[in-house]
């Protein structure tokens, strides 16, 4: 991947070389879709979604079109649930992750990640749920910030360079279906409120 590396600085005070992304959403008829840019401006995925049985998934794809992820919406109950699969040649369909939205409390959101790679915890940093921190065993892997321009969402995403860079940015679209995209019939009800970069602990500037 042709991504810049850049260190970034954890509470812990440890220098974490990652990549940062920039995913864009492109809404087309009832159809959900995301272009994924590295650091340098240049499309590294390609994200499709499908309705499978009124389940919206999603696959993520290289720019040579080879499978990368699957996403797999489960079905709706009180937690939202999502299973993230591997796409990959070879090793089709196995399943690499599972996520699930716990109980919000006073608007905290936090959701909970079972993986191969191991547990991960995706929570809010403000109110209005533009900012995210994802961590794994304590550390912080990545962070997320979303931004509202007329036609289309976009996020700003920078991810610890040891991490699956495409199983970290299916969590991120994931996030954007149960939060922004209508996951039990509620509307965008979050997309117009403004990013708090200053509460992130690392800043992106895409």
């Amino acid at each position: 991947m042709a991504s810049a590396m850049y260190p970034l600085t954890d509470p812990n005070k440890q220098n974490i070389p990652t990549y940062r992304h920039q995913i864009r959403e492109k809404i087309i008829l009832f159809a959900d879709n995301f272009t994924i840019k590295d650091e340098m401006g240049q499309d590294v995925y390609a994200v499709r979604s499908k309705i499978v049985s009124f389940q919206k998934n999603f696959h993520i794809e290289d720019m040579l079109g080879n499978g990368m992820i699957k996403i797999e919406q489960g079905f709706p109950h009180l937690h939202p649930t999502y299973n993230i699969l591997s796409a990959r040649h070879g090793d089709f369909c196995r399943q690499l992750g599972v996520l699930k939205q716990q109980f919000e409390l006073l608007f905290h959101k936090k959701f909970n990640i079972d993986s191969v790679y191991g547990q991960y915890c995706l929570e809010s940093l403000d109110i209005s749920a533009h900012s995210f921190i994802l961590t794994k065993n304590g550390r912080i892997v990545a962070t997320i910030n979303k931004t509202y321009f007329s036609t289309s969402d976009t996020y700003g995403v920078e991810i610890a360079a040891d991490e699956d860079q495409a199983f970290i940015l299916a969590i991120v679209i994931v996030l954007d279906q149960i939060l922004y995209n209508n996951y039990n019939g509620s509307n965008r009800s979050f997309q117009l409120g403004s990013t708090n970069r200053n509460s992130n602990p690392f800043k992106l500037n895409f």
